[in-house]
């Protein structure tokens, strides 16, 4: 067992609920003088992996991803073993990152609505991972981290315990983009909005509706972070405005190396923007590759090593 591997009880406990946490990273004040640095930092795109993005599509939620490429307190974070351990513990010791996103939620902001990912084909309509024919698992780990406080009236997460085990969504359906219509919308007396799309598009039943008595809300300070598999419906409260700071999180997606990442294409489309992922790779942050099937980032785009992986 690995220095932060999940203990046999939290694995199971895991596996029943479908996440995991929320465990501390950093101290709360080191987040805060952190993420104070490295804002500035991200503002200069100039080495992004996508960088046509901030022109032409800035307002998409592509614009969040992939900054770990570029910018080596990301890169570092994505590789920590505070996190690694615990997702090898569940995935194997074999594993990928191969996705992050900044999430913000400003004063005022609708919540994001109740979801559920498999293959990430739920925007674009292409599978964005295949993991291997027969296998028992789909989706990914996703481990969130709170880089500002994040409570119920600034947008926290929400999730509906051991509903990772079945899919309520039909991700072969394709959502219809339409920022101007698919915000704001109130379900369930709550307002929720999912970037410019509405989630209800997809559901396998029309009729059906999550139970919502069964929410728990993810209450985490800045430097916490809490690990959860993609399919289980998860959600955010909105953004009460009861304060000027953003809630922001920032999730790094990872995979065994058996899953293919963005197989049969070249680019992402999706939130009303295009970007080629000619420059992208995804991050060895465990183990060895023995597959093959993924091009491996082996250092960020400025020249950054990433931290070595765990044996």
């Amino acid at each position: 067992m690995s220095t932060y591997s999940l203990s046999p009880e939290e694995l199971a406990d895991f596996h029943r609920q479908g996440f995991a946490g929320p465990f501390t990273l950093y101290d709360r004040e080191d987040m805060t003088r952190l993420w104070r640095r490295e804002r500035v930092r991200l503002l200069d795109r100039g080495a992004a992996v996508y960088e046509d993005v901030a022109a032409k599509s800035a307002a998409t939620n592509i614009a969040n991803y992939d900054r770990h490429l570029d910018n080596a307190f990301l890169a570092e974070h994505v590789c920590a073993p505070q996190i690694v351990d615990r997702v090898a513990s569940i995935l194997g010791p074999d594993v990928l990152c191969w996705r992050t996103e900044f999430f913000p939620k400003y004063p005022g902001d609708e919540g994001t609505d109740w979801h559920q990912a498999d293959t990430f084909a739920n925007a674009s309509g292409t599978p964005q991972i295949a993991w291997p024919g027969g296998s028992d698992f789909g989706g990914t780990i996703t481990v969130w981290a709170a880089f500002t406080d994040a409570k119920v009236d600034t947008g926290c997460l929400q999730f509906i315990p051991g509903t990772h085990r079945t899919m309520f969504y039909d991700e072969t359906k394709r959502m219809h983009y339409d920022p101007d219509n698919a915000r704001d919308l109130e379900k369930q007396g709550v307002r929720r909005g999912f970037f410019g799309y509405d989630y209800r598009e997809l559901q396998i039943d029309p009729d059906w509706r999550p139970d919502e008595s069964r929410a728990r809300s993810m209450e985490m300070e800045a430097g916490q972070f809490i690990v959860f598999w993609s399919t289980l419906m998860h959600a955010s409260h909105p953004h009460a405005g009861l304060t000027k700071q953003m809630r922001l999180g920032f999730a790094g997606r990872y995979v065994p190396t058996s899953v293919r990442v963005y197989p049969d294409t070249d680019r992402i489309e999706e939130y009303g923007g295009t970007v080629s992922l000619d420059r992208y790779g995804s991050v060895l942050v465990s183990g060895a590759d023995e597959f093959g099937h993924n091009r491996i980032a082996r250092e960020t785009t400025l020249g950054h090593p990433f931290p070595a992986r765990r044996p």
